[in-house]
């Protein structure tokens, strides 16, 4: 894997079926940006298939169709929002302090 999915487990969680998922749900919407913000729908050609609730319910009612700008947006926003796992190391002391 390269690019944005390096590192990710994400597609392992993914269902033996989501390319049929995928191709439905943008199908479903018209292969139309589901982006809802100030009560306007984006409406621009969607490219990829997002979770409406993070997590890994794949239910086609969980499923829209986003442009990749709102995608990138959304799944900031979300890992904005995760809790923060912190991995500090304990501070050395000095040798000539030992």
């Amino acid at each position: 894997m390269s690019g944005k999915w390096e590192g990710s487990t994400r597609r392992h969680e993914l269902p033996d079926d989501w390319p049929q998922r995928r191709a439905y749900v943008l199908a479903r919407d018209e292969h139309r940006c589901r982006w809802h913000e100030h009560s306007t729908v984006c409406g621009q050609a969607a490219t990829d298939v997002d979770h409406i609730r993070p997590g890994n319910d794949h239910r086609y009612e969980n499923l829209q169709a986003l442009c990749s700008e709102h995608h990138a947006i959304k799944s900031s926003r979300e890992g904005n929002e995760a809790p923060r796992v912190t991995r500090w190391r304990p501070v050395e002391r000095h040798p000539g302090l030992l």
